[in-house]
């Protein structure tokens, strides 16, 4: 028979202080599911919107060569503070984008990733798309701007989730194209058309440069969302808020090294579109804590929290509000704040916003 097993270190016998202590981290009400607090998503780009597992299928489908980064190294390791990594982040997204071929692929993008918001909990999606990036494949920009819209209502008529488009112009090719987009965009403003904006490497294309296609787009009634303040420092919040009259600004997390900069963003009212997880992956921030969301927050400025691409950051929205709850200790009060600030910057009907902040008031209670 063999002899009981003892432990060499018995464990120690639980003192009285202990087993309060216990009971009462048991007892303590667990925090709310940030996946349930209604909220807008006002950054996220269409092709990185796409699920890594539609990505997979339909490059199976159309004949496309994923590279490993995109397949077994799934999310991609991206660094894009210097030329080689924003290339490298470049050639990938293009990839992603190039499985995209049939209009049904589009419509399947957006169906699904309305599926996705409704799951975490955002009511209103504004979603930008450069069309020229899709023109030669889909007939042309025009057709594809409709095509977008029109896949755009369907998702919106399946899932609940109103989804506006923001049309975006890309720093890296001539400002006579962003002026054409600007015109397109003005055409269907009113008709899901919310936005114009102005995304790509900020190095490559001053914002000064494309001051007209913004003044067009604000004389049309557009939401002016231009990238800014991500790569490069204040000075290009700078030209974003000056010349292309910002109402909100895509990242601008670097306007906390100006303090003056950052006063002006506040007493403007625009809205930062902050992307914990993004600045993290392309090396803005070396981790979610050094992102500045609670320097920005306690400042005063407007934040509206965002994945900018799922596809290659590998999260979605309810991680950006879990993230800045774990490693900022925002409490439930102040999350509400921001899904808050999230729908009061968007472009969303009354009737939705209504719906929205009631349901935010219901989540904190």
């Amino acid at each position: 028979m063999e002899a009981p097993t003892v432990s060499p270190h018995p464990a120690r016998p639980r003192s009285a202080p202990d087993r309060r202590e216990d009971a009462a981290v048991a007892s303590r009400p667990a925090r709310p599911d940030v996946a349930l607090l209604p909220k807008a998503h006002l950054h996220l780009h269409f092709t990185g919107s796409m699920r890594h597992s539609t990505l997979v299928e339909l490059a199976a489908t159309h004949g496309v060569v994923l590279p490993d980064a995109l397949v077994e190294d799934w999310p991609p390791r991206l660094r894009a503070t210097d030329e080689r990594g924003w290339f490298r982040f470049q050639r990938l997204y293009d990839i992603a984008r190039s499985v995209l071929r049939t209009p049904d692929d589009l419509r399947r993008l957006l169906r699904e990733t309305a599926e996705d918001e409704a799951a975490e909990g955002s009511g209103w999606l504004e979603i930008q798309v450069d069309p020229s990036g899709y023109a030669a494949r889909f007939g042309g920009l025009t057709p594809t701007v409709e095509l977008v819209l029109d896949a755009a209502r369907g998702a919106s008529e399946a899932t609940g989730v109103g989804i506006g488009v923001v049309i975006a112009a890309n720093r890296t090719k001539h400002p006579l194209d962003a002026k054409t987009l600007a015109r397109l965009a003005v055409r269907y403003a009113g008709r899901g058309v919310v936005g114009f904006g102005l995304s790509n490497d900020e190095r490559r294309g001053r914002a000064y440069d494309f001051e007209g296609a913004f003044r067009i787009a604000k004389r049309g009634g557009l939401l002016s969302a231009p990238h800014g303040g991500e790569l490069l420092g204040p000075a290009s919040v700078r030209e974003c808020l000056e010349n292309l009259d910002a109402d909100r600004l895509g990242h601008g997390v670097r306007a906390v090294e100006d303090p003056r900069l950052l006063e002006r963003i506040v007493e403007r009212g625009v809205t930062l579109e902050v992307c914990p997880a993004s600045n993290v992956s392309l090396g803005v921030a070396a981790t979610a804590a050094d992102v500045p969301v609670r320097r920005l927050y306690e400042a005063g400025a407007s934040i509206a929290l965002g994945a900018d691409d799922p596809l290659l950051f590998g999260s979605r929205l309810a991680r950006q509000y879990d993230l800045v709850r774990g490693e900022h200790g925002f409490t439930d009060a102040e999350l509400a704040d921001l899904a808050r600030q999230s729908v009061r910057a968007s472009a969303a009907p009354d009737d939705v916003r209504a719906r929205l902040l009631s349901g935010i008031t219901a989540w904190l209670s």
